[in-house]
């Protein structure tokens, strides 16, 4: 029953995760509710006749006969499922082109879009509220025509025309490359504020904390192949101390791990049963896919893959790219702008109990930039906007070992680009990157070294 339980609160967030995104939960919902309200007007209009009295005369003229409400009720119902068809087919015919043309990874994000999941619920909602009151309207024994609930379907149709218009209007400019990326940057931005808040997490300064690493460890194998899409870190740190242990995390979040692979390692290994092994493992959400709840990277992937394919030489649209870049940048100005996530979560004070690998800064520049600074090496606008990106970040950022990492990349850029661009070209690269080193000053290079002992994470 414990167990049970304890799987609950990883359900309950892949669950709300669900409502947010993906054309189920909520549709299915709104069908449901409006659905409801269908059933429960008619029954409540028989009940209480001085319902229909509030119905103007010129809505609803024929209140005496059933007929009318059964046609209208059945033509209402009949021509939603119509355009529900239409809806679906825009739809579809949306994915496709972007997948096609931009990225597979990006129907994520559309999938995720409101509009369209309020879109079909209306659509099946409405559907489902005809349906749902058409037995009320009956000849026998006793005519009754649900007035009231009748003219709600007919402001619901009204509701759903208007709606239509503004969806079309809406997935025109859904599959606008501008509107894409800046709603995967939004979203990857909303992901950075989770993980990675103004204040610590925990009360609990982490960084530091000496820990036995000789310890004897035993590996915990994973049930089930799939993405580490989230970890319930809290969870997880209330059961290492429970159980007395250390877990140590092997991979992060984003990362595959097949079944029979060590997920974690946990020390010292004799506390540790099959059932022990259960729980902690129940706090990890594994799947086919990789999702936006806690992975800040795979939302960089997505605009680097629109990027990649952009500056193809079957597409050949830089300013594709040059746009995907300005989104890249904004990301890791966001990123340099927050305290790094807890990776040694203790408890009690300078007990290290949970030890959670998360990407750095080095890894997620290497990611947003190394692939498109390679393949633009012969488009210099490309490689001058990689270089202004650059330069924005350490604009922002205070920490001498990250502008160091800022130039570094930087000088790369140039680097790749001297066997394939002119001399004018490379001088205006040259003078852009300048203007980015000058960002390094001999305190920053004192302050690097004294940051890189200081803020070390023990490897996990």
């Amino acid at each position: 029953m414990r167990f049970v339980t304890n799987r609950l609160v990883p359900l309950l967030r892949t669950a709300m995760y669900a409502l947010r995104g993906g054309f189920l939960v909520r549709p299915l919902l709104i069908s449901i509710a409006l659905g409801v309200l269908g059933a429960s007007l008619s029954s409540l209009e028989e009940t209480v006749p001085v319902l229909s009295a509030w119905v103007p005369a010129v809505l609803f003229p024929s209140r005496a006969d059933p007929q009318v409400a059964q046609i209208i009720l059945g033509a209402i119902a009949g021509s939603i499922m119509t355009v529900v068809s239409i809806v679906f087919a825009i739809l579809l015919m949306t994915l496709t082109l972007a997948s096609m043309q931009f990225s597979p990874r990006i129907l994520v994000s559309f999938v995720r879009d409101r509009v369209t999941q309020w879109t079909l619920g209306i659509f099946l909602g409405t559907f489902a509220y005809c349906v749902a009151a058409l037995p009320a309207a009956r000849s026998l024994p006793q005519p009754f025509a649900p007035v009231a609930t009748v003219t709600g379907a007919m402001l619901l149709a009204l509701t759903c025309v208007a709606w239509l218009i503004f969806f079309i209007q809406h997935i025109s400019r859904a599959i606008s490359v501008n509107h894409i990326v800046d709603r995967i940057a939004r979203e990857t931005e909303d992901v950075i504020d989770d993980i990675m808040p103004a204040s610590q997490q925990y009360i609990y300064e982490t960084a530091g904390v000496p820990f036995d690493g000789n310890e004897r460890e035993v590996p915990v194998d994973n049930t089930v192949s799939g993405y580490i899409r989230y970890v319930d870190t809290g969870r997880l740190l209330y059961l290492a101390k429970a159980f007395k242990v250390r877990v140590r995390m092997l991979r992060r979040v984003g990362h595959f791990g097949p079944a029979g692979v060590a997920l974690f390692r946990v020390s010292p290994g004799e506390r540790l049963n099959p059932q022990r092994a259960r729980e902690l493992l129940s706090t990890f959400d594994i799947g086919p896919t990789r999702t936006m709840q806690q992975d800040v990277e795979f939302g960089v992937i997505q605009i680097v893959d629109i990027a990649l394919k952009a500056i193809s030489p079957a597409v050949n649209d830089p300013s594709t790219a040059i746009t995907c870049i300005d989104q890249l940048g904004r990301i890791l100005i966001r990123f340099v702008s927050r305290k790094p996530p807890v990776s040694l979560l203790c408890d009690p004070p300078h007990v290290v109990r949970v030890i959670v690998p998360w990407i750095d800064i080095e890894g997620l520049l290497d990611t947003a930039f190394e692939q498109i600074r390679y393949y633009a090496r012969s488009d210099v606008a490309v490689s001058l906007r990689l270089l202004r990106a650059l330069d924005d970040v350490a604009s922002t950022c205070h920490d001498p070992r990250i502008i160091e990492l800022l130039v570094a990349r930087g000088r790369r850029v140039v680097t790749g680009c001297v066997e394939r661009l002119d001399a004018g070209h490379i001088e205006k690269l040259r003078q852009r990157l300048n203007a980015l080193e000058v960002r390094i000053t001999p305190s920053n290079v004192e302050g690097s070294f004294q940051v890189s002992k200081t803020n070390g994470a023990p490897p996990a």
